[in-house]
């Protein structure tokens, strides 16, 4: 499944549309008024399927990943010098970037590739490429590219 990230041009909070290689709405994202980075998840149909929700007062970058209201892990920057790398504590996937921070692979235990998230240039708003191995994925690495987004936002 190939996901389309797009944020909206003109939004007081982050938010996004997404969708598939149709030109389908699959996801919209809104940011809400929080202390640190809130994001609610919508499916096609307006129900809320997950929030993004960045962890203040940490050291390195923190972001709680829920799904239907329960918090399912987290995803955090590691310290590293010339490629980003994060580290999510459930499934056992490894997300790691290009030294650019512009394409990241999320992979599982065994180095298998789950999803391929790629950002597109030359564009006024952030927009991003998420290639999705299998379909049930697809709401996670949504999450995580959001979290992506939003730290690499934060820095500048």
């Amino acid at each position: 499944m190939k996901l389309l990230f797009k944020q909206r041009f003109f939004s007081w909070f982050d938010s996004y549309d997404i969708y598939d290689e149709y030109g389908n709405t699959v996801f919209t994202v809104e940011g809400q008024l929080s202390w640190g980075h809130k994001l609610r998840i919508l499916d096609r149909t307006g129900r809320h399927v997950g929030t993004v929700k960045e962890v203040v007062l940490t050291f390195l970058p923190r972001f709680e990943l829920f799904v239907n209201g329960k918090c399912i892990g987290s995803l955090s920057k590691e310290l590293t010098f010339f490629r980003p790398s994060y580290t999510l504590d459930f499934n056992g996937w490894d997300v790691s970037g290009n030294f650019m921070e512009w394409d990241y692979s999320i992979t599982d235990r065994s180095g298998c590739k789950i999803a391929v998230i790629s950002k597109e240039l030359w564009n006024w708003t952030d927009t991003y490429t998420i290639d999705v191995n299998r379909d049930t994925d697809a709401l996670y690495a949504l999450m995580v590219t959001l979290a992506i987004d939003a730290e690499k936002c934060s820095r500048d």
